[in-house]
């Protein structure tokens, strides 16, 4: 069954084209400075704007994109999982990406304990791996939900209760477990709840702990388990907490240095929540690199006239290319990628333009 019918793999037709299903200036296979573009982007699509998300929901309306992939299966959570990777995979082999991202419950839905969830990781786990092996698609990296479920309304890593706490545990072992047998190359840790609305009930210093308890107990399990992802933390400055911990990328370098975790951590940087921050787009990027912990780029832009995550398409060619630079000045992003953690907007209810948007 074909998603996207009539529509082939998007190809590199030049600066002149007028096929908006083509690529005017991104030619993979061009080598620059030594190496193929593809190399230097390493582009890879997100699972859970592009799939799931809010399916165009805001605060003032309902959602909008209805999928027609999805009819007669919001009954079958587990069938609808694999549709939904059907819909992916082509996504992904008509843009010719070649490497794709997703949270544990982006791909597999969450059950009502921790046994039925792993279960239904399992069973969504073997199924991408048939569909990598099917591609040649690769996982870039993936992470987990720790900041969705009202378990985690008061954190995850920094949870006062210990009972939370042991759960976000269980949940990161079984996200290093899939992403180890998916062959993916970058854990995430991305802390949306680790944070405080108000500091008359916080104990900072408590919390930050836990959290680098935490961290060190996934240092821990991938050395004993030989696993070799690359760990990275994802800053960012607010939303949903009024501050998180991970402020921006100076913030999570001095975490790292203070708990002793620096040799095993680079940050994952997303230009949008470094303008939320107060900074220019380019500044974590370069900021991390300058210190050699820049890891890998969720590519997207947010809006200056709006004040939260619009994880937008970038668009800003002069912004694009101060980030570039810095990429090339340090020679790559090794094991990372630009990540298209992007969605398309609540007007944009067709399903060519999630292909439109990426290209």
């Amino acid at each position: 069954m074909a998603f996207f019918p009539g529509i082939s793999k998007l190809e590199y037709m030049g600066p002149e084209s007028t096929d908006p299903l083509s690529y005017r200036y991104y030619n993979p296979e061009e080598v620059i400075l030594g190496k193929a573009m593809k190399e230097w982007l390493r582009f890879s699509v997100c699972f859970w704007h592009t799939l799931v998300g809010g399916g165009g929901q805001d605060p003032f309306g309902a959602k909008t994109l209805q999928r027609p992939w999805e009819d007669g299966l919001h009954d079958n959570p587990i069938e609808l999982a694999k549709r939904r990777i059907d819909v992916a995979f082509e996504l992904f082999t008509k843009l010719g990406v070649e490497f794709y991202t997703f949270h544990d419950f982006d791909v597999a839905p969450e059950g009502d304990s921790l046994e039925e969830s792993f279960a239904n990781l399992d069973i969504i786990a073997d199924y991408l791996l048939e569909k990598q092996k099917e591609t040649g698609v690769k996982l870039l990296w993936a992470t987990q939900n720790l900041f969705s479920n009202p378990r985690y309304m008061n954190g995850a890593m920094t949870n006062p209760d210990v009972h939370t706490f042991c759960h976000a545990a269980a949940q990161i072992k079984k996200v290093m477990d899939i992403n180890a047998k998916l062959g993916g190359l970058n854990h995430v840790f991305w802390g949306g709840r680790e944070g405080y609305q108000s500091l008359l009930n916080t104990n900072v210093k408590k919390e930050c702990d836990h959290m680098a308890q935490m961290y060190k107990m996934a240092i821990q399990y991938k050395q004993q388990h030989n696993m070799t992802a690359q760990f990275l933390i994802e800053p960012k400055p607010r939303e949903p907490m009024k501050h998180q911990y991970d402020y921006d990328a100076q913030t999570c370098m001095a975490f790292l240095h203070e708990y002793g975790l620096e040799k095993d951590f680079k940050l994952n940087i997303e230009p949008n929540h470094t303008t939320l921050a107060g900074h220019a787009q380019e500044h974590d990027i370069l900021v991390s690199s300058a210190y050699g912990m820049l890891g890998s780029i969720d590519s997207n832009t947010g809006d200056t006239l709006l004040g939260w995550d619009t994880d937008q398409f970038p668009m800003d060619v002069a912004g694009t290319t101060a980030i570039m630079s810095v990429v090339i000045q340090q020679g790559g992003l090794g094991t990372g990628g630009l990540n298209f953690d992007c969605k398309v907007r609540r007007e944009s209810v067709d399903p060519v333009d999630l292909l439109l948007g990426h290209a």
